[in-house]
């Protein structure tokens, strides 16, 4: 198993553009093989900062996700509403990689 939590901090004048590709996305997401959860949090301290936590059966399944339609019509709004770059972790039994 591995998850991945992501941490984006978007401008404040973007966040319902922002959630609403996000909420697309969430939704194809969920149907891709592999994928256990998929969840958007956003921080209760700092509106501008959104976590993607997911959940996959393994690291082969976020292959084929980074490359569906909805992950890349998420990704063109979402660099639009990124105010800095992202932090992803990628959090495995072995290690947890940041990227």
């Amino acid at each position: 198993m591995i998850y991945v939590v992501a941490t984006l901090t978007i401008k404040p004048e973007t966040r319902a553009e922002f959630i609403a590709a996000a909420t697309a996305c969430i939704a194809g997401t969920r149907q891709e093989p592999g994928n256990i959860a998929y969840d958007l949090h956003e921080s209760v301290t700092d509106p501008s900062r959104m976590v993607f936590v997911e959940q996959w059966e393994n690291a082969e399944a976020l292959v084929p996700h980074r490359a569906t339609e909805h992950m890349k019509t998420f990704g063109r709004v979402a660099v639009k509403c990124m105010a800095a770059p992202p932090k992803i972790e990628i959090i495995t039994p072995e290690k947890v990689d940041v990227r």
